[in-house]
């Protein structure tokens, strides 16, 4: 099992009702908003599918997605987190941002199940030094869209 982060590049204009529907699914409503979920998902493969030229996918490492959550996450209210928030929301469960984020990557927990704590959803910043190819053509053909595996960790760190 491998857990997915989803971001979208392309914006709201000109998006078909059934692509916007499956975005608004995986909580992706606006340009670059990103989503974590894992692969083991009944139909998040057909969904990303359905969606690649809007979006694009691949594995988080556990680094970036502690950087993610420290830097990114937010509680509900907007209030940035903290380890001693995550402690106090979570009832003890979580002592900190590191033990959240190794129970998201082992699959344990499901981000999109814990929205009382912590919001399924990461704003991200367009990436620095711009994307390197086009934002309109896929992931293999020089392009920014669709699956592209391990290095969708790159692309993360610049956007946070």
């Amino acid at each position: 099992m491998a857990l997915l982060v989803i971001i979208r590049l392309r914006g709201r204009v000109d998006v078909p009702p059934d692509i916007e529907k499956t975005l608004e699914l995986l909580r992706l409503y606006k340009k670059f908003h990103a989503s974590l979920y894992p692969d083991s998902l009944p139909g998040i493969v057909g969904m990303l599918n359905r969606a690649a030229m809007w979006v694009t996918w691949g594995e988080i490492d556990y680094e970036t997605l502690v950087e993610l959550l420290r830097r990114r996450g937010r509680a509900p209210g907007n209030m940035r987190l903290s380890n001693d928030y995550i402690a106090r929301a979570s009832g003890g469960r979580y002592k900190s941002i590191e033990e959240l984020a190794s129970s998201i990557y082992k699959g344990e927990t499901l981000l999109h199940k814990m929205d009382n704590i912590i919001k399924p959803i990461f704003r991200l910043h367009p990436p620095s030094g711009g994307f390197k190819g086009s934002i309109k053509k896929p992931y293999g053909s020089g392009g920014e869209l669709g699956y592209r595996g391990r290095e969708i960790n790159e692309l993360i760190r610049r956007m946070i």
